[in-house]
């Protein structure tokens, strides 16, 4: 069985691309087979960055694929433990694709309700089109560090009905050298940092293990 995960966002620039890489990289130093579909083809950011790691000669080494079509990245599971579907933002038909074929959807976001609102409506959007939300988490990205606005937002999210994944990737410097060099924000030069996103890394995959046992239960 192929583990499917969407990332997905209502606005660009929340960490949809950084979060698929971070996932990628935690899976195949688990010993899982992983490949990124990098749905993004203006930006292909994905696509960039793994070019900059085996430039880079960084290891693990990660497959990341630049993808049409949804469907054409899905039949590309079959040879992989696990696939990542990086959507790009406010695509409503692909960002429904994505859902529909994912065992689990992610949506990156920031503190503010300028971030938290986009988020929620894509959520709601999702639920209306069938997903049901048990398979819809979010991710906290970007946070300034503020446990009370970290808990505000938590609090938000929760209200809103939605699952809220543990751990967050708070802005700093170091994350953007360590993507500049190829690597994921758990390959950066400071532990702590690692610790971090590594915590959130862990809950989406024992959110995925979850889901799972549910469906062969």
């Amino acid at each position: 069985m192929t583990y499917i995960i969407g990332m997905v966002s209502q606005k660009g620039g929340v960490g949809t691309s950084t979060l698929a890489r971070m996932m990628a990289r935690e899976f195949v130093a688990g010993g899982l087979s992983t490949k990124i579909a990098d749905l993004d083809t203006q930006q292909q950011t994905c696509t960039h960055w793994a070019g900059r790691r085996a430039e880079g000669g960084v290891t693990p080494e990660l497959q990341v694929q630049s993808f049409a079509t949804v469907k054409t990245a899905l039949a590309e599971a079959p040879r992989f433990d696990a696939l990542i579907l990086d959507g790009k933002p406010n695509a409503s038909d692909q960002t429904a694709e994505i859902a529909q074929a994912a065992d689990l959807v992610v949506i990156p976001t920031g503190q503010t309700v300028d971030d938290l609102h986009p988020g929620v409506v894509l959520a709601h959007a999702l639920r209306k089109k069938g997903i049901p939300i048990d398979k819809i988490a979010f991710a906290m990205f970007k946070t300034t560090g503020s446990e009370r606005e970290n808990a505000a937002a938590r609090q938000y999210l929760m209200q809103a009905g939605y699952h809220v994944l543990e751990g967050e990737v708070g802005v700093s410097t170091a994350y953007g050298s360590a993507s500049d060099a190829g690597k994921a924000i758990t390959e950066t030069s400071f532990r702590t940092l690692n610790e971090r996103a590594s915590k959130l890394a862990q809950s989406v995959i024992d959110k995925m293990a979850e889901l799972h046992e549910r469906q062969v239960a």
